[in-house]
């Protein structure tokens, strides 16, 4: 039976995929139905038939899970954020620890033990740092929210978001509301015209110091000095303002320019014993309490004695090597943003932290060059490294010098099984711990640690 745009089945829900969704098969073909899942009986109807593969929509639930919750957002159905929403939260950590499974089995072609995806007590308003688009919706109006799933429409947010910070959420619709108010052109990605892209707010969860970052494709933001007295006088917590020019057409969303236009430029938070400084183009860790959780498993795995000398790559402003740093020798990082590194340098100091050096740099250049010409050699190595994961000729540097133990932090269980595979060359694997870093969305963070294989 040959599987047809349009057409209505009724079909059984096998397993959940990689974003989430639920899988069936007709006749060994392979459909992915969003919003079902593992043990349901749908009906559904065929929206999009390729050479190996279907997706399909959801028309009636015939059987549902034991698992499957009452959803208590109002735009679930088209945000493109917590697709999990619908799915008890429990069961949401084994469906990721399964993704974490399914795409090592992929690479390596074995089952690997994965433990328990450790998840949050109470997972709801836990992310730091708000990211809103601002444009027109399809009647031309200015609205701010949330970008659909898979598309750049805009969703205008109904309610508070139930993973955002409520102060952050509320400042964000005063911010709108000023615009609108006085004129202020959303951005139009079709013409590249308008002045306010993004809406950027990051709070310090333990400080309570609040960074609003107007990302502008230009400087026609009208009454800047009114809107910087009432957003500042309503809300003492914000400590800076900042504008990013961002004149790209692009979906990137911060350029690299900035312009202080309240306050320092910067926020203060803690993790764990330590005060770390915020930057706009800084990298920091959107959910705060689980980064402690994290950081802690990945120094527990190093087993650390105060001997080693370690890297810690794609540093960021240099929280794991800080984190680490006590039970360590010396501590160097890289980090590719210069402001980053210039942050992790200060939170060095501010931390009174004395045995670290950070370099700007991509890691791909700066390690070779730490390693061959200051003849720098590491006993444990940390990775964090984007989505993309590691390129090939740091997994070749990394191979080449042989530190005795590798950490690695991934927030893409798909490349970081990748690049495990070609790690075992010379390490074998010997932990995977997933942790639930971004509650009732489909992504997973993983802390895995490699040894170097032992040679007779």
């Amino acid at each position: 039976m040959k599987i047809q745009k349009n057409q209505e089945y009724i079909v059984d829900i096998i397993d959940n995929g990689y974003d989430g969704e639920g899988i069936a098969k007709i006749n060994d073909f392979t459909i992915f139905i969003q919003g079902a899942i593992k043990g349901e009986k749908i009906k559904i109807l065929i929206l999009k038939v390729t050479k190996s593969f279907a997706y399909g929509k959801i028309l009636e639930i015939i059987s549902a899970s034991k698992d499957r919750n009452n959803v208590d957002c109002g735009t679930f159905s088209k945000c493109g954020g917590c697709t999990l929403r619908h799915i008890n939260y429990e069961e949401t950590l084994n469906i990721k620890a399964n993704i974490v499974k399914n795409c090592l089995y992929k690479e390596l072609h074995r089952n690997i033990e994965v433990k328990n995806t450790i998840g949050m007590e109470a997972p709801l308003y836990y992310r730091n740092k708000l990211q809103y688009p601002v444009g027109y919706d399809k009647d031309e109006k200015p609205v701010m929210g949330i970008y659909s799933g898979r598309t750049h429409n805009i969703i205008r947010t109904k309610q508070n978001c139930f993973i955002q910070n409520e102060k952050c959420s509320e400042i964000a619709k005063d911010i709108f509301e000023f615009a609108v108010k006085n004129n202020i052109k959303p951005y139009n990605e079709k013409t590249n015209n308008g002045t306010l892209r993004h809406i950027v707010i990051r709070i310090g969860i333990k400080t309570n110091q609040i960074m609003v970052t107007l990302v502008v494709n230009n400087d026609k933001f009208n009454n800047e000095n009114k809107f910087v007295e009432e957003l500042t006088k309503k809300y003492p917590e914000i400590k800076t303002i900042v504008k990013n020019y961002n004149e790209k057409n692009t979906n990137v969303i911060l350029g690299n320019k900035n312009k202080v236009i309240y306050g320092n430029g910067y926020i203060y938070d803690l993790l764990g014993d330590y005060k770390f400084k915020i930057s706009p183009l800084s990298f920091y860790q959107v959910n705060p309490l689980q980064t402690e959780v994290l950081y802690n498993k990945a120094i527990e795995y190093a087993n650390l004695t105060a001997k080693e000398t370690i890297f810690d790559l794609y540093c960021g402003i240099g929280t794991i090597g800080i984190f680490a740093s006590d039970k360590a020798k010396k501590v160097y990082g890289i980090e590719v943003i210069p402001e980053a590194i210039e942050d992790a340098k200060e939170n060095a100091k501010l931390n009174n932290v004395e045995n670290t050096e950070f370099f700007a740099g991509e890691v791909e250049k700066i390690l070779p060059k730490l390693i061959e010409k200051r003849n720098i050699s590491a006993d444990v190595v940390f990775i964090d490294p984007p989505r993309k994961g590691c390129d090939n000729i740091t997994i070749e540097t990394l191979l080449k010098v042989e530190p005795q133990k590798i950490v690695y932090v991934s927030c893409n269980p798909a490349t970081l099984a990748r690049d495990i595979r070609l790690l075992e060359e010379k390490y074998e694997l010997k932990q995977v711990q997933p942790v639930d870093m971004f509650p009732y969305t489909s992504h997973v963070e993983c802390v895995t640690v490699l040894e170097l294989k032992e040679y007779i």
